[in-house]
């Protein structure tokens, strides 16, 4: 199967209620089409250094940022696909990268026990970001129910609605089953627009109408502030 490996756009972000969710979808019926997976459960491992450079540096906000994670779409096994992600924001524009590769030659890449068979700008990009930021390791496991929608007149631009957000710092594998810390309040859907160029007309007067505002979220950012950061300074206070 073939499998789109560079993205660049806008990713804007949206906090609903379940009811502001239903009323989008009204809205949208007309337009966009439930893509062909459905409902999918993500499960995502994200690396970062020992200091938590990454995250603590996108928490910042800076016009430059850049992350790595190993993405599946399904409980892995060793040779299912996984996607190795190497995903970029500058000056509010998204650009992701992304290698398929069975789940056990992905981890090994990353963790730099082997060198990726893939020959490849992708690879080489993933490998410089690994050789800069030198002994990444697995910091979370972030999972998520998403449905995702594509629009009927075929363009790029795309909805998601993402809810069960989930993060856990034990049993980081892909292979494992989805539970852990809730990084949503309860009743809330976390909404993403995600287009090359503007927003439909028709969105926008939905958006309006239903008083629905954009907001700033980041999944690794709210895990790393609501579970990574407390249990740093419980391990801080445990160990003085």
């Amino acid at each position: 199967m073939a499998y789109q490996t560079v993205f660049q756009r806008h990713e804007l972000k949206y906090l609903l209620t379940k009811a502001q969710k239903e009323k989008v979808l009204q809205g949208m019926e007309p337009y966009m089409s439930l893509d062909q997976y459905g409902r999918t459960t993500i499960r995502n491992i994200y690396f970062d250094t020992d200091n938590y450079r990454l995250v603590r540096r996108s928490i910042e906000k800076p016009t430059y940022k850049e992350k790595l994670r190993i993405r599946s779409y399904s409980q892995a096994e060793p040779d299912s696909t996984v996607f190795v992600e190497l995903k970029k924001k500058y000056k509010k524009v998204v650009y992701k990268r992304r290698i398929s590769l069975p789940e056990e030659e992905a981890m090994e890449w990353v963790l730099g026990q082997r060198h990726c068979h893939s020959d490849s700008q992708i690879a080489e990009e993933v490998d410089y970001f690994l050789d800069y930021y030198q002994f990444l390791h697995p910091i979370a496991f972030l999972s998520y129910e998403r449905e995702a929608y594509y629009a009927k007149d075929h363009s790029d631009f795309r909805v998601t609605f993402d809810d069960t957000i989930l993060c856990r710092q034990e049993d980081l594998s892909l292979e494992s089953e989805i539970y852990g810390v809730s990084l949503l309040p309860p009743d809330t859907v976390l909404m993403e627009i995600k287009c090359s160029g503007g927003i439909p007309l028709w969105m926008t007067h939905l958006l309006s109408k239903e008083r629905i505002y954009q907001t700033s979220f980041s999944k690794y950012g709210t895990a790393y502030q609501k579970v990574i950061f407390p249990n740093l300074n419980k391990e801080a206070v445990y160990y003085v």
